[in-house]
């Protein structure tokens, strides 16, 4: 018991490491710091990432992996016309991948539903609207069957 106590005392007076002494103690300092507000991106959307320009297309993350097309336009039609909501889903399980895209009639709309449903429940999970950014370019693939010496992986012409 002696031992045990004398083990005690010299953690807490400095033998043992910062780290150490840190963990077992009582104290409440908070030694948590947040990032800085520049690091978290513009203060809308989804942090650190740039907000696309204002659309009538929304992407919507944070889908509950069951939630169907239907439900996302019943949730959106409030606040406008709605042209056509679409969750994405896996192709072997038919389950939403968690996200999805409505589209409305005017940009005005889509502000109404985007500031709306931001940080709103959909079917027990909390979703994000932001804008959609439109797809970038895609380059027509390149066919790779021949090698920089003109022979193809086979080796014939």
């Amino acid at each position: 018991m002696a031992l045990r106590a004398a083990a005690t005392r010299a953690i807490f007076a400095g033998a043992a490491p910062q780290g150490f002494r840190r963990m077992c103690s009582t104290a409440t300092a908070n030694s948590f710091m947040p990032p800085p507000i520049a690091a978290m991106g513009n203060g809308e959307g989804t942090p650190g990432r740039e907000q696309a320009p204002p659309s009538t297309n929304l992407f919507v993350s944070g889908l509950n992996k069951r939630t169907q097309s239907e439900k996302l336009r019943e949730a959106f039609s409030q606040f406008g016309r709605v042209i056509d909501a679409r969750v994405v889903t896996d192709r072997v399980s038919g389950y939403s991948k968690g996200f999805g895209f409505v589209r409305y009639a005017t940009i005005e709309e889509a502000e109404k539903g985007r500031v709306g449903m931001d940080g709103k429940f959909l079917d027990g999970w909390v979703i994000f609207a932001e804008y959609a950014r439109p797809r970038p370019e895609r380059t027509p693939p390149q066919s790779n069957m021949s090698n920089s010496n003109g022979y193809n992986s086979y080796g014939r012409e």
